[in-house]
């Protein structure tokens, strides 16, 4: 159990102080049980700096992705409130290692939301659903790591901005969304990236928070997953992402 500690501590410091480390785990030894437990454990430091939990992250959401990783379900990793991004503010480029941004879409419940939900049901949880910008910042040396080693660093989740909020009653299984750093477009995609519906993502994360005995609760946001592939960021940027239905949601760098 040890290793577990060890590379907890290794990650969580790696993240709190920006700085990279090299992979552990390259031959694929780790199993995912194993990757999950480190993530809890680098998770509990920063619940031990004064950090709350605030809710999930869903990760490779897209089928395409899946395949090229060898899954045959998503990831998922925890949000804090460390981790939130005021929307229209800046971030201190210094706090992270080699970041990037992808487009998704959250959602933030009203009640909670736990184990195996129908989609209708997890629609019944959700208070409202807003365009998001996620910050992903993987600490692994030139942004190389095998699938357990993602997940042990928290799914690369690094911060999040989220925009306006909407009725869910809003039909979002296919909006139109493009992300523009400094008013240049650089991804155009939909929500239907998000295993068809994002709605689903939401029920995947039901699922997997609630098998790992922190089931979803009210208050929580859920980001859905990336949208479209990611983009690296870097200072003197404004990332924006424009969804339709749902407005904008953008901050400085």
């Amino acid at each position: 159990m040890s290793h577990i500690q060890d590379y907890a501590k290794l990650l969580d410091d790696a993240a709190h102080h920006a700085h990279e480390v090299e992979q552990f785990d390259t031959d694929n030894r780790l199993s995912l049980d194993d990757a999950y437990a480190i993530q809890a454990a680098s998770l509990a430091r920063r619940a031990a700096r004064g950090e709350t939990r605030v809710g999930v992250k869903m990760g490779f959401t897209s089928r395409a992705k899946m395949v090229q990783m060898g899954l045959s379900d998503v990831i998922w990793g925890r949000l804090t409130s460390g981790m939130q991004v005021e929307e229209g503010t800046a971030i201190d480029f210094k706090r992270f290692v080699h970041p990037r941004v992808e487009p998704e879409i959250a959602f933030i419940l009203k009640k909670p939301l736990e184990g195996n939900v129908t989609g209708p049901q997890a629609l019944a949880a959700v208070e409202a659903i807003a365009p998001a910008i996620e910050i992903i910042d993987s600490r692994y040396k030139d942004f190389k790591f095998t699938l357990p080693e993602v997940i042990a660093d928290n799914a690369s989740s690094s911060g999040f901005v989220i925009g306006a909020w909407h009725d869910p009653r809003t039909d979002f299984s296919n909006l139109g969304l493009a992300m523009t750093i400094n008013g240049r477009t650089v991804q155009v995609g939909s929500t239907a990236a998000l295993l068809g519906h994002p709605l689903r993502s939401l029920v995947a994360a039901a699922r997997l928070s609630a098998a790992a005995g922190e089931p979803l609760q009210a208050g929580w946001i859920v980001m859905a997953g990336g949208a479209t592939p990611a983009e690296y960021i870097k200072p003197g940027q404004y990332v924006s992402v424009e969804m339709e239905k749902l407005g904008s949601v953008g901050f400085h760098v």
